[in-house]
């Protein structure tokens, strides 16, 4: 393992950035989608802690972790939020050192107070892992990044409530309390589900709740439905804390909403242009990890342990086995992205108004890095 520790100093593990947007996701695109341009490239030249992407290192090791002659070249890769299983392909080819074998010196950095999109504009590293919904709006603003891997190959988010408040479909949060962030993409899904369910969205009402336990504010009443990931939180909530919930998939109403790539790996106009081929070497790489992860997820989960021990091994396990089925259909896919997804969800972020009219969503995007097995 390569030392991290320059990494800003670790959130709290409970609430990781997973399989997709986190709720401190939804906060960071909401500043990159409204704060502008401008404020954005303020961001990045005050923050403390993040490292930057100087070129080669004298102290290398090797596969095996020994002090090599070879001189590897550095490449920064800042989180998205705290380390976790969305990350483990990641951390399992640095495990293996299959990123030495391609010629790099990995190191992953934490964003710390500011999105990991605004760190890789500022040039702070070569790769960020963000989502869809933040690259987007960045790119459109003219912030010079772009999508070059889906993690995940579809949306694994849904809605969540009681089982006991009987909300089975979207028409019926007619009448009831959605606790979230107060994002602009939250209002325009859940409009768009419940009005595509033949239900008036004006009757459901909107709390902002940020960082909350989830499970406790439904089971007090404060709201009825929340929105979380199901590899992490749909997994605590009802295989380990045994909390009976309704689901309401994202990705079993795509008549009616966008399938979207959440988390993806970014990386910028700069490191495409000057270090085309280090981009490649770290996508190949990382690809590798996440066949791996695919293919062993206890692999997986241990290298994600590895990174942050204090997390809940046996919630990283589970996690690790259900991710093993998203990556990809097919392993030998993974990362790839599909231009009609692209397309689609810009579109939805038109429609919600974080992205104005006319924006090309090839732009936020691109399959040249990522090459085929």
């Amino acid at each position: 393992m390569n030392d991290r520790s320059s990494a800003v100093p670790a959130r709290s593990a409970h609430h990781p950035h997973h399989s997709g947007t986190t709720r401190g996701t939804r906060r960071a695109t909401r500043s990159v989608a409204s704060g502008g341009l401008v404020a954005v490239l303020v961001l990045v030249s005050v923050v403390v802690g993040a490292c930057g992407s100087d070129n080669g290192s004298d102290n290398t090791k090797d596969a095996a972790g020994t002090t090599g002659s070879a001189k590897l070249e550095k490449f920064t890769v800042v989180l998205d939020w705290t380390p976790n299983t969305n990350h483990s392909g990641m951390f399992l080819a640095d495990a293996r050192g299959w990123y030495s074998e391609a010629g790099l010196d990995v190191e992953f950095v934490e964003p710390g107070d500011s999105s990991s999109i605004q760190l890789l504009a500022g040039g702070k590293a070569d790769v960020a892992v963000s989502v869809s919904e933040e690259v987007v709006p960045a790119r459109a603003e003219g912030l010079p990044v772009r999508s070059v891997a889906a993690v995940i190959e579809h949306n694994t988010s849904s809605l969540v409530s009681l089982a006991s408040a009987g909300i089975e479909r979207p028409r019926d949060l007619e009448g009831r309390t959605y606790g979230g962030w107060g994002g602009q993409l939250e209002e325009a899904l859940l409009h768009e589900l419940v009005s595509c369910d033949g239900g008036d969205p004006s009757k459901v009402e909107f709390v902002e709740v940020g960082e909350a336990d989830y499970r406790i504010g439904m089971e007090r009443g404060q709201y009825d439905t929340v929105w979380i990931y199901d590899g992490w939180d749909g997994i605590r909530l009802t295989e380990i804390d045994g909390v009976d919930l309704n689901r309401i998939a994202f990705i079993d109403h795509t008549d009616c909403i966008p399938d979207w790539y959440t988390p993806v790996l970014a990386s910028s106009d700069d490191v495409m242009a000057d270090r085309p081929e280090d981009l490649r070497a770290f996508l190949a790489a990382t690809r590798r990890g996440y066949q791996a992860a695919m293919d062993d997820p206890k692999a997986a989960a241990d290298a994600v342990i590895e990174v942050a021990p204090d997390l809940d091994s046996d919630l990283v396990e589970r996690s690790a086995r259900f991710l093993a089925d998203q990556y990809s259909a097919d392993p030998e896919t993974w990362g790839q992205q599909d231009a009609k997804i692209w397309e689609r969800f810009t579109a939805f972020l038109v429609k919600a108004g974080m992205v104005e009219a006319g924006f090309d969503s090839t732009q936020a995007w691109t399959g040249e890095f990522l090459d085929p097995s």
